[in-house]
């Protein structure tokens, strides 16, 4: 399911437009990058937690001639579902 579809199902279930679902969706993702983007959890109970992960600094190979490289320090956005979520998943 993409992004329309998604608008299209949500609207269709709420009985909202399309137009205000998809306001309403940009703003929800934007405000969680955000959030996300200060290093803040954005916790959903029953639907799960968005966080920063730091990847600290390694060594890697490249997979092409193996010569070893210095992989740089990283920041990542990671998502961990909660119990609601999971449930319903495994049903």
């Amino acid at each position: 399911m993409n992004k329309s579809e998604l608008v299209d199902a949500a609207a269709s279930s709420s009985g909202m437009s399309k137009g205000d679902v998809q306001s309403a969706l940009d703003a929800i993702l934007d405000t969680i990058q955000s959030a996300v983007g200060r290093n803040d959890k954005v916790s959903l109970t029953g639907f799960g937690n968005f966080e920063l992960r730091e990847r600290a600094a390694r060594t890697g190979r490249n997979p092409q001639t193996g010569a070893e490289i210095q992989v740089a320090a990283s920041k990542a956005p990671a998502f961990k579902p909660g119990k609601g979520f999971k449930d319903a998943v495994n049903k």
